[in-house]
């Protein structure tokens, strides 16, 4: 068997882009529905943005992009136009400083009260601060000066914040948000509009700290028929959101036990080797329409500068930029390519490659993952680690710094895309 179908199944075993909610012009969205994994990759990054680094914690180039965008902006003084407006407010949004864009894009709606984005992150501000009665004098307007192609989805925000403000405090339960109960069989509800996916995708990325969302996204993946991811969704709403509803308790069980029997027993007829995974992702009834959310720039991104004798910062965005067609034709950014045989270092969390504590060589992969036949990178966002000779990888759920010497591979399709030999792996510093 292929070396990197064997690591691979070792490890198996154990619409145009939509303006609207939080508006930033330099997130571009692209068509919605994206693929699960491509979407809770991109939903963490942007949550992560809110997390303060450590002091020896390399920010990703996402957050540096938008760090070194908010900077610019603040430096630029009084008064921003209306778009400079809405767009420091959303950057202040994004890193978890709602009370600052509150004061700061009330100042911008009185400047310019037509402006349809500085309502609308006005809206999305105060009801991360807690004010939910204003959120909603701010998305009503938003909902009237919203362009044709976002009213709708402005719309499902205001009536999502207006159903919160209704609840009571202590309130943990599922949103009501299409008219719709979703009972936890794997069936469509009536009534379910066809771009619930969708909607509700866009809503939990202006919202990524949103675990009720999530949640609510749970419920529609086992809905279209796809249990695995349902079951991780819901484990992550309560392993990452902390999330305690005794209903979503109950059904990530559920969900689980059903994605389990699915893998074990695929339904008749489908018997080839994809379908043996039909709890995980393989057969449902959605069609996605792009494999991640966010489309990311990496010419907008400043890469460092190349040291030839040192270490090299080697971000996750330009490992997303390889091309790979069939037959295996691959096309690394220039960046990677200069790289080739570099020492490199970088952060992400590492996944096995058979069942010991004790590895001879592991995956890196740049965020943690509930269920890999849901939330698996594609093969451009995996590296493998290989220790010197004589050592080995323990394993460990926590985030790592790998350290050793970058191999690019563009000709055998039997091995991975990027290797790190040499490899010290540690905490982050």
């Amino acid at each position: 068997m292929l070396r990197r179908v064997a690591i691979l199944c070792a490890f198996l075993i154990c619409v145009p882009p939509i303006d609207a909610g939080l508006h930033y012009s330099g997130e571009q969205w692209a068509e919605l529905p994206s693929q699960w994994r491509g979407f809770l990759l991109d939903q963490r990054a942007l949550r992560t943005l809110a997390i303060p680094l450590g002091p020896n914690m390399p920010g990703s180039p996402l957050r540096e992009v938008y760090q070194a965008e908010r900077d610019r902006l603040e430096k630029l003084g009084q008064p921003l136009t209306a778009d400079e407006s809405a767009d420091l407010g959303a950057l202040l949004i994004r890193f978890g400083e709602s009370d600052r864009a509150v004061a700061m894009l009330r100042e911008a709606v009185r400047n310019h009260p037509d402006h349809f984005r500085c309502f609308a992150n006005l809206g999305t501000a105060c009801q991360l601060a807690g004010d939910l009665p204003q959120a909603i004098t701010a998305l009503e307007v938003a909902v009237r000066l919203a362009p044709p192609k976002s009213k709708k989805a402005e719309e499902l925000h205001l009536k999502l914040v207006r159903k919160r403000r209704g609840e009571a405090r202590t309130t943990t339960g599922l949103d009501d948000l299409f008219g719709v109960t979703f009972t936890g069989a794997m069936k469509v509800p009536d009534g379910l509009p066809s771009d619930a996916i969708s909607t509700t995708q866009l809503l939990a990325l202006w919202l990524p700290a949103d675990g009720r969302l999530l949640w609510q996204l749970g419920e529609l993946a086992n809905a279209t028929g796809d249990a695995a991811t349902a079951a991780a969704i819901l484990e992550g709403c309560v392993s990452e959101f902390g999330l305690g509803d005794p209903l979503l308790r109950e059904r990530r069980i559920n969900y689980r036990a059903t994605a389990d029997k699915l893998a074990k027993d695929p339904p008749a007829g489908r018997g080839d080797q994809q379908s043996i995974h039909a709890g995980h992702g393989i057969i449902g009834t959605i069609r996605f329409k792009s494999q991640r959310p966010l489309i990311r720039q990496v010419s907008l991104m400043k890469l460092p500068a190349i040291n030839v004798t040192g270490v090299n910062m080697l971000p996750w965005s330009v490992l997303a930029e390889t091309a790979l067609d069939r037959p295996f034709r691959v096309t690394f950014h220039d960046h990677m390519k200069q790289l080739d045989g570099k020492r490199v270092v970088l952060m992400g969390f590492l996944q096995p490659t058979g069942d010991t504590i004790d590895q001879s060589a592991v995956l890196l992969i740049e965020y943690p993952i509930g269920c890999w036949f849901c939330e698996v990178p594609e093969p451009t966002g995996i590296v493998l680690v290989e220790p010197p000779a004589d050592k080995t990888i323990r394993l460990t759920r926590e985030a790592v710094r790998v350290e050793g010497r970058l191999k690019l591979n563009a000709k055998d399709p039997e091995e991975f895309l990027y290797t790190i030999v040499e490899a010290k792996v540690g905490p982050p510093d």
